[in-house]
């Protein structure tokens, strides 16, 4: 199984805290590496990315904007996003792409429309300019906005201690979540949107058709 060389393609996963994100991610990498098709990205063949991170500098500004404690105005909070993203493009997701990567990030500007543009009440015009200037315009082939009531993913578990902005609580995911849903409509070529209270594995096949159907593969 194969995709024509030197095209990459780029998914991205989005959903408030304790959505599924990760687990699809997971999920769909091992699916299409069990189709041997290119996951990964430059120098890491077979992983996937997250944001904010994937790069030093990612890691740093990932490490101030979730695991500090102090207060953080929400126009610093949307612009040390859109640095973190900034080197990640540059470094990592344009030459992954150009070599013929699908790369599976998990997070990226979308997310920034969702909680800083919409929750935050930056605008999500005004943050996504910011972030198209950050990436060159970079936006991904494919998005999956993982949606779920916040209600009910407050009520899943979490393993890892909250971060900075889990903190935050319910009322903060009620407003992220109907900003992921302004986001979807604005988008809907792009912005696939995916039930994600079934059971992950009804999740994840649902994404696998599509997914197989923009690469135009079959593998079953």
């Amino acid at each position: 199984m194969s995709i024509p060389l030197g095209r990459g393609f780029f998914f991205t996963f989005e959903g408030i805290d304790k959505s599924g994100k990760s687990t699809q991610v997971e999920l769909l990498r091992r699916r299409l590496l069990g189709c041997h098709l290119p996951v990964g990205y430059t120098g890491t063949p077979r992983d996937t990315l997250r944001e904010p991170g994937g790069t030093p500098v990612g890691e740093e500004i990932r490490g101030l904007l979730l695991h500090r404690r102090h207060e953080i105005d929400p126009w610093a909070e949307a612009l040390l996003y859109a640095a973190a993203r900034a080197q990640l493009v540059a470094a990592v997701l344009r030459p992954s792409l150009d070599e013929g990567f699908i790369v599976l990030l998990d997070r990226y500007i979308d997310s920034s429309l969702a909680y800083q543009g919409h929750a935050r009440g930056l605008g999500i015009d005004r943050v996504l300019e910011l972030n198209r200037w950050a990436t060159g315009g970079l936006l991904p082939d494919m998005t999956f906005l993982l949606d779920l009531d916040a209600h009910a993913a407050s009520a899943r578990q979490q393993d890892a201690p909250p971060d900075r902005i889990e903190r935050e609580g319910l009322e903060l995911q009620e407003r992220v979540a109907e900003g992921y849903r302004e986001v979807a409509r604005r988008f809907p070529a792009r912005v696939q949107v995916i039930d994600a209270s079934r059971e992950p594995e009804a999740i994840a096949a649902e994404i696998d058709g599509r997914v197989q159907a923009l690469l135009e593969v079959s593998c079953v």
